[in-house]
Parts: structure tokens; sequence; C-alpha cells
């Protein structure tokens, strides 16, 4: 009954004063317009589109390469690095900037034709005593740097992430705090659009997909600055394809918050290291093209790889050992994968996951100019045999690493495949 006596008073509210009730009624719906128009808006041009290699990257630690390590990076199929852009050393002064170690770093990038996804990170001891911004006046520095750092490197279709894992110790000192961070978010944003800045800017690259720290960020406002979402969905030991979970509780709360279900999430951290719980450089390649066709399929557009090159030399460190080519820039497996996926998928878009037999068969269809290709696999180590119905004549297979090349041919219900736990890519034949 109570729902009728609200009716009441909304008709006595309209017959008493109407013009009122109707201003107010327009402004409503304009706000409400307004508002899904912020939430549904198109993605920023600097999201990559879900087409093989537009998406994939790999993490570096440096400035300056070695001799051909650009012309290396290009050769994997990787279109974009990851770096930390250290605000104390580009702006050693205060209000004084120099960017003639990125200024290097970008002119290899143009040359090779590689994107930079900068992070805008991380303390300064000339604020805030080189602990993370709490203070308006540190945001405030920390935001006309980045600004600077943004304006120079404008128009290249780079991607600003600000901050690393900030709800860790480690890099938000002396402890996470999701508030401050969204405040610094927010000045950020906020300088950019003072600037005229049309960069995407994303975050908070989150360690793991922490929807606590990430639902603080929300409900800040900072999804009407965002281009997108960036996390770190590392899963230790477990493979790539667990991840599915943690994207749908992101998703999820992304709808909570008001925003478009197609918002774009970016796994803009996420690697393997080849001597960690039970895994190897063979296992390690497999992963690295489960976990870029996964994300694909996640309708995840951006995966950067960590890492590019080991950290160190010592075969049984875990943080040594998570690139993708040894420190003297030989290749692992795992490049060898990254090359693979990229020249047999090259310039192919996502369509959609054909579901054949159990949930653990990956069978992903791409498609350029009309003609389709496949990668396959099997979440688990235990293989089993399906069959494509639909597909008729010749088909070339080839393995996650480039050594395995066969013929196949379809029967009459389709064409039969033995899918195990790494990729294979399929292309019809004429």
């Amino acid at each position: 009954m109570r729902g009728l006596g609200v009716f009441a008073e909304i008709v006595g509210v309209v017959r008493e004063r109407p013009l009122r009730f109707l201003a107010t009624a327009l402004l409503s719906l304009v706000a409400l317009l307004a508002s899904a128009s912020a939430q549904a808006r198109a993605p920023h041009p600097s999201i990559p589109p879900p087409v093989v290699p537009e998406g994939f990257g790999v993490n570096i630690h440096f400035t300056d390469p070695q001799p051909g390590e650009m012309k290396k990076i290009a050769e994997s199929g990787a279109r974009w690095v990851r770096m930390d852009l250290h605000w104390d050393t580009t702006e050693r002064e205060k209000g004084v900037y120099d960017f003639s170690a990125y200024d290097r770093l970008v002119q290899a990038l143009d040359e090779h034709g590689l994107k930079a996804l900068f992070i805008l990170d991380y303390g300064h001891p000339l604020y805030d005593g080189g602990l993370a911004p709490r203070d308006e006046a540190t945001r405030q520095a920390f935001a006309r740097w980045a600004t600077e750092a943004a304006r120079r490197y404008a128009k290249k279709g780079y991607l600003w992430e600000v901050w690393n894992e900030p709800n860790q110790k480690m890099f938000w000192r002396p402890k996470p705090n999701a508030k401050d961070y969204a405040a610094l978010a927010l000045a950020v944003a906020r300088a950019f659009r003072e600037a005229g800045l049309d960069e995407a800017l994303i975050g908070p690259a989150t360690s793991r997909i922490d929807l606590g720290f990430l639902k603080t960020c929300f409900k800040a406002g900072l999804l009407e600055h965002w281009a997108a979402i960036s996390v770190h969905p590392y899963r230790m030991w477990l493979p790539p394809e667990t991840a599915g979970v943690s994207y749908d509780r992101l998703r999820a709360l992304l709808r909570r918050q008001g925003a478009d279900g197609d918002f774009p999430i970016l796994s803009s951290e996420w690697g393997y290291s080849s001597v960690q719980f039970g895994l190897d450089a063979e296992l390690q390649g497999k992963f690295l093209a489960r976990m870029w066709l996964f994300n694909l399929a996640s309708g995840v557009p951006l995966s950067i790889w960590y890492d590019w090159k080991n950290d160190g030399s010592d075969p049984k460190n875990n943080e040594h050992n998570f690139g993708i080519v040894g420190t003297d820039l030989n290749p692992k497996p795992a490049f060898h994968a990254a090359k693979t996926l990229t020249e047999a998928l090259a310039g192919h878009r996502f369509e959609r996951r054909l579901r054949v037999g159990d949930a653990k068969n990956y069978v992903l269809e791409f498609s350029r100019e009309g003609k389709p290709r496949w990668a396959a696999w099997r979440s688990s180590p235990k293989p089993a045999t399906v069959i494509l119905p639909g597909l008729t004549g010749r088909f070339h297979s080839v393995s996650h690493d480039g050594k395995v090349v066969k013929l196949l041919t379809a029967g009459p219900k389709g064409l039969q495949l033995r899918l195990g736990d790494a990729p294979q890519y399929l292309q019809a034949l004429p």
C-alpha cells in the first residue's frame, strides 16, 4: 500500500506545482542521459581493437636498449612496451623537468613501430619525503609533472597509467590507502583536462583484481576520467583461464557502479616465472600464448606480459626468470610462442569462442576479410579429441612454438582435432 501512497503524493505535486515538477523532471532526464552517455562512451582511440597483435606487449626496465633489442621485441610480435616513467628521475629540481632519457626510448619505439604504456610513478624525495602523495600540494606537483610528460609525447596513441600496484606496501608507502590513491588519480585527470590533453588515462594497476580497492576508485568518480581499468591478474601457478571468474566479478562491480558492460578492462601486467611453482620454460611459453588468447576471448583488449627480459642470471631465482628472452637476449620458448601466435593470426580479429565438448576446451575463431582462422587448446594437461562441426576440406595446423606443421582433412562430421595444453593454429586451405 505504501507504493499507492507515494503515487498519490506525486500526483498531488503535479497538480499543485506543474511547472516546477516539469522543470525538475527535465533536469533529471538531462542528467540521466548525460550520465548514460558518459558511462557508455566509445573506447578511446588508444585502446587497441581485439585484433592480433595490436593489444600484445611486454614490460621493460630500461630507457636505453641493448643493440638490436627493440628490433627483437618487434620480432616477437609485441606492439606495446610498458615502462615506468619515474617522477624522481625526471624532475630533479622542483618544477624543472628533464625527459631526455625517455626521449631516447620513444625514438627507439618509433623506429620499430612500438607504442608505450607509461606508468606515472613513484614517490619523490622533494615531496612528502619520498612517500606516496598524501597532501594536496604533493598531488598537484605530481599532476603538473604528469601533464608535462603526457604533453611531450601526446598524439602517439600512448596509454598513461597512474601508478603501479598502489594496493601494495612495496609501491605505495608507508601503506596502501585507496582514498589517497583516488585523490591523486583525480588530480592527474583534472590536470590533463585543464591542459586540453586528449590522452588515455588508465588505472589503478592493482596487484591481482582487488575489488575493494577498485570500488573505492569507482566511488571517487574515476570511471568518468579513465579510458580503461587496468589490473594485474597474476595466478601464481594456476593456468591463465582461471582469471575468468575474477574478470566476471570485476564486470559485475562495474555494472553496480553504473558503468557500461563493455567498459575496457586491461591486463597491464601478468606473467609467469619459468622456475616457480613447478613451471619450466616450456610451460611458461604455453601459458604466454594461452594468456594472450584467453584475454582476447574474455574481452580484454590489451595484455602486457611480464617480463620482456630476465632480470638476472640465477636459474633458481623466481624474479630473475620472468622474461621471454635471457639477459643476453637469447630467446626462451616463450619468445617463440609469442612469435608463432602473432604470425599465425596477424591481422585477424577475435570473433567468438566455439563451444565444443567440455568447458576446458578452447576453440577461438578469428577472421580477416571474411576468412577465418582458429586457435585451439585445452586448459588441462589431459588431452582430448573433439570434432569441429561444419568445417570441410583441408587445414594447415601449426603448433604453438612453430615446430610442428600438419595437414588435416575434415571428415563427414567435421574436422577432428586432438587438443593439448598448448595452442595450435588452424588455417583452411583452398
